[in-house]
């Protein structure tokens, strides 16, 4: 094998000695058997003519093993070289002149792919942004919604396998984020003026800035449109070098096979496409003239086969008949009219095919163009010409087409005998006078005078100017013309002649190189003046004719050239030296083989694969698809070669299957398309043939034979398939079946590793696809449905091995995420179990977003698939709760995660696993309760002992305790989310009842403690409200406001806790006022006790009376005081301010201040109607005064209502002292300006 780095001048010699063993056969030998390996291809092909075999590799006496190897090695990789030589020279041929295909335009187009290193670049640019190294602003939403993108697709192993496979691309990564983002935004609350389109179109554009990073979007956008062009219709030059790659074609061979095969010549390129569609014909006929058919699964199909090759045949020479037939004309080519295809089938309908010489008329329009004005002339007929001076001219298409000098002919009068006159004429066009739109050829071979001499034309040897004209692909005419006439003299249809090269005949003169056209009985001898004009007639009418064989110049003229120097080696043409080049180099061998003498179904196995693996390793996540290039290639390929179809998509899908086992991303549409053509073409074909062989069985006559020979002869609608053939070799439906069997286990192992085969959901629809072919490859055939249970039954076998898979791995990851050595202990045991909660609720929420909807129809199957997940999860986290201490209660984070998942899942929800969570719980709750219960009973009875009643919040530290511990036990039951109706309300109905019995006993224990507090405060105004009283009035606020979260219970129920425990608050409530205000009555008695001793008619009274009155008369006694009236004023308001300011319900201060005041008032009534028939004493009357004006003023200020304040019992007293204070002020001394009336002065006196 030669180094691909060597140049042609150094692999000269070396192809040249290889080029000794030839692989194209001849024009006679036997069709090659067909064969899948490159081996056997090129092992069977016989040797070309003059050709050696090669030397046999060294026996093992005399070489060693190795050596022996190597020589093998050598071999195979020779001939794998050949082999491809020859596939490319089919390659090209199919690329210089397509007839049958086109590049399609339609095709989706392939997006290119993430490599690793990019993959890293995104990576990098969104931590970047999460870190805020951006400028990209963005909210916390979005934020979070890139944080989980982040860590859940981009960090993740299935997207790294991805890449390495080539299957990811930018706008993969762009629709899982849009899908991620979808949920999202969705749950986000409505903002007024702001739709959710616009939220999410905003969360797009920040993505693709985020993915874009620093890059100029110009640059992106050109690259992306460079990627589009190159995905859209390439040049031939484009082509070849594409091939070149994936064939291994060495540059210099390529230009060697491109210039020997004259590959830019159209001309050519239709003539080895007539020859090879001729070869063809003839190889079918030779088939059927020796029975070497292929094995079919019925023998009836055998003249099937025939028909359907001539049948391809002949819509090939259709297509090329359509084809126009020159380069770059403006005006297309029309066939003939005529009654049957212009086919080489059909040539022996001669006289339909004739040509007329109104066929074949010329017409030339002579223009002279930008002539001055000066050196013009008058105008004359051509038929009567009057010039002085003329030239006459006789141009052909091959006349030099710059300007020359030519010789006029000129008056014997002219002074200038040597007149000379500068033209350039250049012949243009053809067109004939009929419908038929006739192109001469412009070309050096095609308008030139030659000597001829025929049997039926040309009858005597004469030189005359001849057109060979081509009027369609498969029509062609060699004319005589005479000068000034348009109509041909004589012509020669080409039709079934045959050209070779011929030796000078005697006795015809006027010629040197001579060549002839022969057909069965006629003969037409031609001549030329030179070599040159011999070699390019003979090409041009070998490829006219058609024929197989092609002329090759005789030996002693290319030696005459030879000696003749260099000059004389010019005289051949240009196509000639390439071929003796293509000669020197051994790929003469390549370029004569006969196309149809090879084995193409292994041409194309090995094109295709090595085209699909170019396909997998470019730049485009191909995903299987070819490009529209080589899928143009591979058309043209299979029709003009004759590549059955249901062969091409067996390779396909072989080729389909080998890659997707070695992991390569594949589009399971690909495989769908070609097996269900296959399964079409095998299964109908071969239903089609069963039913042939079984009417070829019966018991018959003449009617019957000749319904028998119409099946054979004729292709009915129903029995034809896609690719329009009704045969069924065995080997196809062998490998069919075996392909069939390759794709299922293939299928259902993608099914088992969906997570995996399409990670994240890509391919779009790939999955959905994938379930859809394993229904169709489960079928028996084509028509008869496969039962529903039975893909259940696969697909439910799948979804089993599924969550063994998705499970295992999981837990491998947990492991080394964790550190395996650590989980000794229980705790490490139990954060392991919730950390694979954790990753199972993920991996269940990614088959959701990204599986289910895949799995609609089998969405039953699709929750068996998560429950048996999820029972493989169980068994570990039994595991792990059985060793936990009776006495911990860590593992309920672990149950709120798994059920929080789980209920709001409608399919999981009270599912297997979910009640065998809930049975394993429910008595560590029942259990937890208990403890919780008897906890909380204790810690009351021990804080109400230890109690202080300091203000703590709104209670005291007991309380406060409590009423924490009973919420947070309340909100751990309800945050648990218990699914199950029954127990829910039972845990909801204790949780009540606790409640209810622990706020009772503590209201209870605060009663009593406030009636213990108040019974050992002083009597006196020196009494002052202690804040753990009002500490003690704030708990029972407490509890009221707790009760009624704690307690409350829904309508209907049997126990009301919550009336309960209310009514119990109230009456504590109730009696704690009662029994403060009778203590400020007590200290009201007091007060009411000490100006008692000054009634009237007691001792005290009289001595006090009489001692004031004998002092007075010496010295200046002082007068009683207010100071009585001052400390309970005092004592009244400090108690109001307290009782304000520390109890925080004013519902309670309100009743309390109005029981207060009414209760004192009527024990100041009470005693005053006690002394109705006394009078009061001035000092009794100042007290009383005092205390009932300011009591009135300050209550009033507290907010007592004026239907209150204004009571009998006020009004008693209010009269009874303003009398006594009427009776007082005339007595000596007076009241001393205290009153009853309200004045300025003692408002100052009070503020």
């Amino acid at each position: 094998m030669l180094d691909p780095s060597s140049s042609e001048e150094e692999s000269d010699g070396i192809v040249e000695e290889e080029s000794r063993e030839v692989m194209a056969p001849q024009s006679g030998s036997s069709r090659i058997s067909p064969s899948r390996t490159s081996e056997s291809s090129d092992r069977l092909q016989p040797a070309s003519r003059g050709s050696s075999a090669r030397p046999s590799s060294p026996s093992p006496s005399a070489a060693s093993e190795h050596e022996k190897e190597d020589v093998e090695k050598l071999q195979r990789e020779e001939e794998e070289r050949k082999k491809k030589l020859q596939l490319y020279v089919f390659v090209m041929r199919c690329i210089a002149y397509p007839f049958n295909a086109k590049q399609p335009t339609d095709m989706a187009r392939r997006q290119l792919k993430i490599t690793k290193q990019q993959l890293q670049t995104t990576k990098d640019r969104f931590e970047s942004f999460l870190k805020g190294d951006t400028q990209i602003v963005a909210d916390e939403a979005f934020i979070n919604a890139v944080q989980s993108y982040f860590e859940v697709f981009l960090k993740s192993d299935r997207v790294a396998k991805m890449v390495q496979t080539g299957g990811l691309s930018a706008l993969d990564c762009r629709e899982v984020f849009k899908r991620h983002i979808e949920k999202r935004v969705r749950s986000l609350p409505e903002i007024d003026g702001l739709s959710k389109e616009t939220v999410l179109s905003s969360w797009m554009a920040k993505f693709d800035t985020i993915y874009r990073g620093d890059e100029d979007p110009r640059k992106a956008q050109q690259r992306m449109t460079a990627s589009a062009a190159s995905e859209l219709i390439l040049s031939k030059d484009q082509l070849y070098e594409m091939f070149q790659m994936i064939l291994g074609i060495k540059k210099f061979e390529h230009q060697l096979l491109y210039q020997a095969c004259q590959l830019d010549n159209l001309d050519e390129q239709a003539a080895q496409i007539r020859r090879e569609l001729d070869g063809r014909l003839q190889m079918a006929d030779q088939i059927a003239r020796a029975g070497k058919f292929p094995k079919f699964v019925s023998k009836e199909m055998e003249a099937m086969y025939i028909e359907e090759l001539k049948s391809s045949v002949n819509q090939l020479m259709a297509n090329l008949e359509s084809m126009p037939v020159s380069k770059g004309g403006e005006f297309k080519l029309q066939k003939l009219k005529r009654g049957h295809n212009t086919s080489i089938i059909d040539m022996g309908q001669e006289d339909e095919n004739q040509l007329s010489k109104s066929d074949v008329v010329l017409s030339f329009t002579l223009e002279v163009r930008t002539v001055l004005a000066f050196r013009q002339c008058s105008l004359a007929l051509c038929s009567r010409p009057g010039f002085t001076y003329y030239v006459v001219l006789r141009p052909t298409p091959n006349s030099p087409k710059q300007a020359e000098l030519h010789k006029m002919t000129v008056t014997k009068a002219c002074p200038d005998q040597d007149l000379k006159i500068k033209l350039a004429v250049r012949i243009l066009w053809g067109q004939g006078y009929s419908s038929i739109k006739i192109f001469i050829k412009y070309c050096d071979y095609f308008f030139r005078y030659l000597w001829a001499v025929g049997k039926n034309v040309w009858k005597r040897w004469k030189k005359r100017f001849f057109v060979l004209v081509q009027v369609s692909q498969y029509t062609f005419a060699v004319c005589s013309y005479r000068e000034k006439k348009s109509e041909p003299q004589e012509l020669l249809q080409l039709d079934g002649y045959t050209v070779d090269y011929t030796d000078p005949q005697p006795g015809l003169d006027g010629g040197r190189a001579f060549f002839n056209a022969v057909k069965e009985g006629d003969t037409v001898i031609f001549a030329s003046d030179d070599e040159q004009d011999r070699i390019l007639w003979v090409q041009a009418m070998y490829r006219a004719t058609g024929q197989s064989h092609k002329p090759v110049p005789p030996t002693q003229v290319q030696k005459l050239n030879s000696k003749g120097g260099a000059a004389a080696q010019m005289d051949a043409p240009i196509s000639q030296f390439y071929a003796d080049r293509a000669q020197k180099h051994g790929m003469d061998e390549f370029i004569s083989a006969i196309p149809c003498s090879f084995d193409h179904a292994s041409f194309f196995e090995m094109v295709h694969r090595l085209t699909f693996d170019h396909s997998l390793n470019d730049n485009f996540a191909c995903l299987g698809w070819f490009s529209p290039g080589q899928l143009f290639v591979l058309d043209e390929y299979c029709a003009r070669n004759g590549v059955r179809g249901c062969h091409r998509h067996l390779c396909y899908l072989g080729d389909l299957l080998e890659r997707a086992d070695a992991g390569h991303m594949i589009d399971p549409t690909l495989l769908h398309y070609s097996f269900a053509f296959c399964a079409s073409h095998v299964h109908g074909n071969s239903q089609r043939g069963s039913e042939l062989q079984g009417a070829g069985s019966k018991s018959g006559g003449k009617k019957e034979s000749k319904k028998k020979r119409k099946c054979k002869t004729q292709l009915a609608p129903e029995s034809t398939r896609p690719d329009g053939l009704g045969t069924v070799t065995v080997e196809e439906k062998e490998r069919f079946e075996e392909i069939k069997e390759r794709l299922r286990v293939l299928l259902e192992n993608q099914i088992t590793n969906f997570r995996y085969c399409f990670p994240f959901g890509r391919p779009e629809g790939a999955l959905k696809a994938t379930l859809s072919l394993l229904e169709r490859v489960l079928m028996k055939d084509i028509v008869t449905p496969v039962p529903q249970e039975d893909v259940k039954a696969v697909i439910r076998k799948c979804l089993e091995q599924a969550a063994q898979i998705n499970y295992q791995r999981i837990t491998d990851y947990a492991r080394v995420e964790e550190n395996v050595a650590n989980l000794a202990t229980p705790a490490k045991k139990l954060e392991h179990v919730i950390r694979l909660a954790e990753l199972v609720i993920e991996v269940l929420h990614q088959n959701q977003d990204h599986h289910a909807e895949a799995f609609a129809w089998w969405s039953d199957l699709m929750v068996e698939h998560a429950e048996n997940f999820l029972s493989l999860y169980g068994v570990d986290m039994d595991a792990a709760l059985e060793i936990q201490s009776p006495e911990s209660w860590d593992s309920f984070p672990l149950f709120q995660l798994l059920n929080d998942f789980l209920r709001t899942d409608y399919h999981l929800c009270n599912g297997k696993f979910h009640k065998h969570l809930q049975d394993l719980y429910a008595p560590l709750v029942v259990r937890y309760v208990d403890l919780m219960e008897s906890s909380i009973a204790q810690s009351i009875h021990r804080g109400f002992e230890r109690e202080s009643w300091e203000p703590v919040n709104n209670g005291s530290g007991t309380s406060e305790d409590l009423f924490w511990k009973l919420d947070a036990l309340q909100t751990f039951i309800r945050d648990l989310h218990w699914p199950e109706e029954e127990f829910a309300k039972h845990l909801d109905n204790r949780m009540k009842l606790m409640s209810s019995d622990m706020i009772e006993t503590s209201v209870k224990r605060t009663r009593a403690a406030f009636e213990s507090k108040l019974a050992k405060s002083s009597r006196s105004t020196d009494f002052r409200i202690p804040l753990s009283l009002c500490t003690m009035f704030n708990v029972m606020v407490d509890a009221k406001d707790q009760s009624a979260k704690l307690c409350a219970m829904e309508m209907g129920q049997e126990k009301q806790y919550h009336s309960q425990i209310d009514d119990l608050i109230e009456e504590s409530v109730k009696d704690m006022i009662s029994l403060l205000v009778a203590k400020f009555v007590v200290i009201l008695e007091s007060v009411l006790a000490k100006i008692s001793r000054y009634d009237e008619g007691t001792l005290f009274s009289s001595f006090l009376s009489f001692t004031v009155k004998a002092a007075s008369k010496y010295v200046d006694v002082p007068k009683p005081g207010m100071d009585v009236a001052d400390g309970y004023v005092t004592f009244v308001r400090h108690s109001q301010d307290i009782l304000r300011d520390k109890v925080n319900e004013e519902v309670y201060i309100e009743r309390l201040f109005d029981q207060w005041y009414t209760a004192t008032m009527n024990l100041l009534a009470t005693w005053l109607t006690e002394r109705m028939d006394q009078q009061l004493h001035v000092y009794q009357l100042k007290i009383l005064i005092r205390i009932v004006k300011k009591k009135y003023r300050d209550f009033r200020l507290q907010g007592v209502l004026d239907s209150t304040l204004n009571s009998k019992a006020y009004d008693t007293v209010r009269n009874r002292l303003t009398l006594e204070e009427a009776t007082a002020s005339v007595r000596e001394g007076g009241m001393q300006g205290i009153s009853m009336k309200d004045s300025d002065e003692e408002d100052e006196e009070d503020d």
